[in-house]
């Protein structure tokens, strides 16, 4: 089997197109938001002549110039990923370009920035410049953080990677891999190693480009790439594993997607989600809440994929261990599960029962292709009959092991 490895450098982020532009927009919004906010409120506030407007316009342009470019750069750095992060962004940058643009026109009017002056020019924090310094902040953190993160991200991935997949080959140690929901029963490690070798054959027969994580030979559920990142794009979301075993698992593929060029954030502890628990459909993401992803690793996501648009639906399961071990999505957005093991399929705008568990895991390689495992034949009848192409393929020591089809792959598309 042919495989590729990914070994070129990523570009660094602030040197591409995308995030320029992203940064130099939302700099430019939140710039001009303050400004008119600050301008408004004397105006207001004091007698409203065209001269007074013009006054406090040209005391205030050199404070906005300087938040311009220091919002600028704070984007650039940051990528203004969370509100929190937005918000103290805003906060500095204010507060600085209300102090130096303060100064230069104390400068401008002749006098000498000797001691009283300067504390002068700070106590303004805390009367005259203190709308522009809180208008600065909450810009930074709503508008500013939504407007980059829409420019920033493409809905899909740069064209050189488009159609790659990530995989990773088993461990020397894959039997010791965790059982929750299952009795622990002998795993051949042999034959799950051509198993593995023919799911990725099926992967490439199907166009897709396997791009291999390095290998982790004393990771035992590493093979089950998909728990440790989840694509969005050209976004890279790094999970969080509850399971303390697997966290090591983590920076393998950390070096892989950045390999790609992606764009990297990750859920960060207390927060924990597993890539597993996480079933996109179009801009809706079901994230499953229950023994690998808790509630602040839910919350988290939220915050992440809120500027993208993307909405994230927290699902309650108990009786399987990740979301996708109870329910997937076929390509027109129907969510296909065996009823036993899912809570509650009303939550869930169409879906569609199965008659075998093995068959509600799907991994769609096209419009038309899905690819499931071949102990659900009876499964794979129906989902024929509606239309699509199933390519079944044999993982039967990986499903002693909890796993499905879709814990061994990760698309990017």
């Amino acid at each position: 089997m042919r495989t590729e490895t990914a070994t070129k450098v990523a570009p660094m982020h602030f040197l591409r197109p995308r995030p320029l532009i992203a940064s130099a927009v939302a700099a430019l919004l939140v710039a001009a938001i303050t400004h008119l906010a600050t301008m408004l409120s004397f105006f207001v506030g004091n007698d409203p002549q065209s001269i007074v407007l013009l006054q406090i316009n040209n005391f205030f342009v050199p404070s906005t110039l300087v938040l311009l470019v220091l919002v600028f750069v704070f984007a650039l750095a940051t990528r203004l990923w969370r509100w929190y992060t937005a918000a103290i962004a805003g906060l500095v940058s204010g507060a600085i370009a209300a102090v130096v643009g303060t100064g230069i026109q104390t400068l401008v009017q002749g006098n000498a920035l000797d001691g009283p002056v300067i504390a002068y020019i700070l106590s303004t924090l805390g009367n005259i410049n203190l709308i522009f310094v809180l208008t600065a902040t909450v810009a930074t953190a709503t508008l500013g953080r939504r407007v980059y993160g829409a420019l920033s991200h493409s809905e899909v991935p740069p064209r050189s990677v488009a159609g790659t997949v990530l995989v990773r080959r088993p461990s020397d140690n894959l039997a010791e891999g965790i059982v929750t929901h299952l009795e622990r029963t002998e795993v051949d490690s042999d034959l799950a190693d051509t198993q593995w070798e023919s799911y990725v054959a099926a992967l490439i027969g199907a166009g897709w480009k396997p791009v291999e994580v390095e290998r982790a030979t004393d990771l035992a559920d590493s093979v089950f790439v998909e728990d440790s990142v989840v694509m969005f794009g050209r976004l890279a979301v790094l999970a969080s594993p509850a399971a303390p075993t697997r966290v090591a698992e983590i920076d393998g593929v950390e070096k892989s997607v950045r390999s790609l060029g992606l764009d990297v954030t990750r859920i960060v502890q207390p927060g924990t989600l597993d890539g597993g628990d996480v079933l996109k459909i179009e801009k809706r993401v079901y994230v499953g809440r229950g023994g690998r992803t808790n509630a602040e690793g839910i919350r988290q996501l939220r915050h992440i994929l809120s500027p993208l648009a993307y909405t994230v639906i927290a699902v309650p399961i108990s009786k399987v261990l990740h979301l996708k071990s109870a329910v997937t999505a076929l390509p027109d957005g129907t969510v296909i599960g065996y009823p036993p093991v899912v809570d509650d399929p009303k939550i869930f705008d169409r879906f569609l029962a199965v008659p075998e568990e093995a068959g509600a895991h799907v991994v769609i390689l096209s419009d038309d292709t899905v690819l499931m495992s071949s102990a659900a034949p009876e499964s794979a009848q129906l989902i024929e009959s509606l239309g699509y192409r199933v390519i079944a393929v044999d993982i039967s020591e990986f499903e002693k092991l909890e796993a499905c089809v879709t814990c061994l792959s990760v698309r990017v598309r």
